[in-house]
């Protein structure tokens, strides 16, 4: 059986990344395009919903709210980024088993191969780790189908 991605999880951090994606846009558009081309007043009243006071720096405003945006645009593509790309990982692990042994990115392995199994985590989150010559290959239910499976092969 091959380990596949689990729909859920797949479903979910997809949704995020595309969110922070669209978020960073917005973010952009206003820092890069709307801000600039608003007048500090109308900026100021916009945000604020009120009359700026005399002698404010509406100026200083609009710079200030201007370069949060920047900031705002940066932090939701990174986060879009590091879900993105984790997921690809996810979508990437090779690993497969049968009544044999198991293959861990194309290397095959007997289950007497095992070094260590690490169920520490196994109740509460359905994490194992096993332990081989090559490394320790964590896999986890809640990112790939087929764990519970390969799992109770080790009992």
């Amino acid at each position: 059986m091959k380990l596949t991605l689990n729909k859920e999880y797949a479903q979910r951090h997809l949704f995020v990344t595309v969110l922070m994606l669209a978020l960073g846009g917005w973010f952009g558009y206003d820092g890069f395009i709307r801000y600039p081309e608003t007048s500090a007043h109308d900026l100021y009243v916009e945000i604020e919903k009120s009359e700026p006071q005399d002698g404010m720096d509406l100026e200083a405003f609009k710079r200030q709210k201007t370069q949060t945006q920047y900031g705002f645009t940066v932090l939701c593509l990174l986060a879009s980024a590091v879900v993105g790309l984790r997921l690809l990982k996810s979508s990437k692990f090779d690993f497969e088993f049968d009544s044999e042994g198991f293959a861990w990115n194309g290397v095959r392995h007997a289950y007497g191969d095992i070094k260590k199994v690490d169920d520490a985590d196994w109740e509460k989150k359905r994490i194992t780790r096993i332990t081989v010559d090559e490394g320790v290959c964590t896999l986890d239910a809640w990112h790939h189908t087929g764990v519970k499976e390969f799992h109770e092969k080790l009992s």
